[in-house]
């Protein structure tokens, strides 16, 4: 039998860390075929402030094409994503600026995509926690991903984030394999095997399939790419709430779990929103209502972050 206090040890004892205990227990009686947990990304296994890991592996592939042909810069959403201007980001639209960034990669193989992806997660440093971007992983959660794993679960990631930029690193930091990623999905394109004997292959477009993974997307993207239900769902922000709400309303134990970003110490206070509609409420209030178990960062976890140096748990 399994000691309950080496059970998730970074989370503190309190009601949070036995909803979770219970849920595991209960989860016991679950087929294995239904064994299923989906987490959200960013803000939920890793710092999502005071901006996106996969924006910043963009603004540095933008950077260094300004660098090589300045005239890069006159883009109209490239001009407002580097001028650091809010208002002029708002202006452009989240969506074309996206489309934009996608575009530096257009052309590169996913197996050259995928290894960029890695070159710069080994080097990239977070400038606000000065800390390497690979250690900003929170061990609770990484904690969690592990005893689910250990107790027959098949373990998701949904990020609202590019899918393949995710698989890229999701087995390294996740223990999750790269085929049960679901995110928003870049285009591909065929291309022929050439007389040269070259190909056949595919290369990234500068389109994406249907529509960001983030919202109601979440639960249909998690149907068509995977197919199974998840009874465990865990998010931070309201473009997981339709995942968090589907996963709560199925049958035999089930659970939502949002993380609260309380903690301004450790790392950052600030309720998780959508990036592309608006809330009617704060996601905490729907949490509340709703009778989701809320991991509270100041609460529940004894440590945020791996120590200094150290590696990702999990």
């Amino acid at each position: 039998m399994t000691d309950p206090d080496a059970v998730l040890p970074s989370w503190r004892p309190g009601p949070t860390r036995d909803a979770l205990l219970a849920f595991l227990d209960a989860s016991a009686g679950v087929p294995l075929e239904a064994r299923v947990a989906c987490f959200d990304n960013d803000g939920t296994l890793w710092c999502e402030r005071p901006s996106y890991v996969q924006l910043d592996f963009f603004l540095d592939t933008l950077q260094a094409a300004v660098r090589d042909d300045p005239a890069v810069a006159q883009q109209p959403e490239f001009a407002a994503l580097l001028s650091g201007d809010r208002a002029a980001v708002a202006e452009v639209g989240l969506e074309r600026i996206a489309l934009a960034l996608t575009g530096l990669y257009a052309g590169l193989s996913p197996e050259v995509f995928a290894a960029r992806v890695r070159e710069f997660m080994a080097s990239a440093t977070h400038a606000a926690l000065d800390r390497p971007l690979r250690t900003t992983t929170y061990v609770p959660m990484l904690e969690l991903l592990a005893e689910l794993r250990r107790r027959d679960f098949t373990v998701g990631v949904v990020t609202g984030g590019g899918t393949e930029f995710v698989r890229a690193i999701s087995q390294e930091l996740y223990g999750v394999p790269p085929e049960v990623v679901v995110g928003s999905l870049v285009d591909y394109d065929y291309v022929p095997a050439g007389a040269d004997g070259s190909g056949p292959g595919l290369v990234r477009a500068a389109r994406i399939v249907g529509v960001a993974n983030e919202g109601t997307a979440k639960v249909t993207h998690i149907q068509t790419q995977l197919g199974r239900r998840p009874i465990l769902a865990a998010g931070n922000s309201g473009g997981d709430r339709a995942m968090l709400e589907w996963a709560a309303a199925g049958d035999g134990p089930t659970l939502a779990l949002l993380v609260d970003h309380d903690d301004d110490v450790r790392e950052f206070a600030y309720v998780g929103t959508a990036e592309t509609f608006a809330e009617p409420e704060p996601i905490t209030a729907v949490a509340a209502r709703s009778g989701w178990v809320v991991a509270s960062m100041v609460r529940d976890w004894e440590v945020v972050f791996a120590p200094p140096g150290g590696a990702p748990a999990g």
